[in-house]
């Protein structure tokens, strides 16, 4: 008798739903039991991913409440693909819209953060522009260059203080997080993604790079949103993040 792949899967998925009918052991019998320990497994293997790839989100929640939350999300998003380091995509909307968490405003975009860190790290890899190169453009021509951003760049904007409570949680002494909403730029300037808070005005102009503006355009859009917008001070954030890897007029 053939085992039906569909209903295996959701069986896997549903502690509720009996072993498939049809499939058996290596000695021709009933899976029963051994079953049980290959749907355990797999719910187990799931949680150390999303363990290993959202530490701060399991700090936040404690060992226990996390260890609950993703058996709840395991069961809701199995994986959709063989490769495990995307697995928890879902992960920050599941948590947005998980009401026993709608008091924890901030842990969906806290998930975000780092599954953008884990994108980060596993983004193709690009060559970044020397300093030089924007230092050796004549002044008059700075506004009109199109700026190319590494696939290893990622914009977060968020209405809490995003940065303050991911790096209160990872780097030791770090300050409590005050009541402001942050903005926050992840670039990978070696190995390991680094994320930074972004000055006023710099999402906009980011985002208005990635559309395609130029350089004076993007200031511009910047400013409209914060007049007292820094370019110099952006500009040297994604320098010195390898971000920028080519600057065409």
């Amino acid at each position: 008798m053939t085992v039906n792949q569909t209903q295996f899967r959701e069986a896997v998925f549903d502690a509720s739903l009996a072993a498939p009918g049809g499939l058996t052991d290596g000695r021709g019998r009933a899976a029963g039991a051994r079953f049980d320990v290959y749907r355990n497994n797999v719910a187990v293997g799931l949680t150390e991913v999303l363990q290993t790839g959202f530490p701060v989100i399991r700090k936040l929640l404690g060992e226990e409440n996390f260890a609950a939350i993703s058996g709840v999300f395991l069961r809701r998003h199995p994986p959709v693909s063989p490769v495990l380091f995307l697995y928890g995509e879902a992960f920050p909307a599941f948590l947005r819209d998980f009401e026993p968490l709608a008091h924890l405003g901030y842990l969906h975009d806290v998930a975000a953060l780092e599954m953008a860190i884990r994108r980060s790290y596993h983004a193709a890899d690009a060559t970044p522009i020397a300093a030089e190169r924007l230092a050796d453009i004549p002044p008059e021509q700075l506004g009109e260059l199109r700026l190319t951003l590494a696939p290893a760049l990622r914009l977060l904007r968020s209405p809490w203080p995003l940065y303050d409570i991911w790096a209160y949680n990872t780097h030791e002494g770090y300050p409590k997080p005050a009541a402001k909403a942050q903005d926050v730029l992840v670039t990978r300037p070696e190995f390991d993604p680094e994320p930074q808070v972004l000055p006023v005005g710099g999402a906009e102009f980011i985002t208005a790079l990635q559309a395609g503006q130029t350089l004076g355009a993007a200031v511009e859009t910047a400013q409209v949103q914060a007049p007292e917008f820094d370019l110099s001070a952006v500009l040297a954030l994604l320098l010195s993040g390898r971000a920028i890897i080519s600057a065409e007029l």
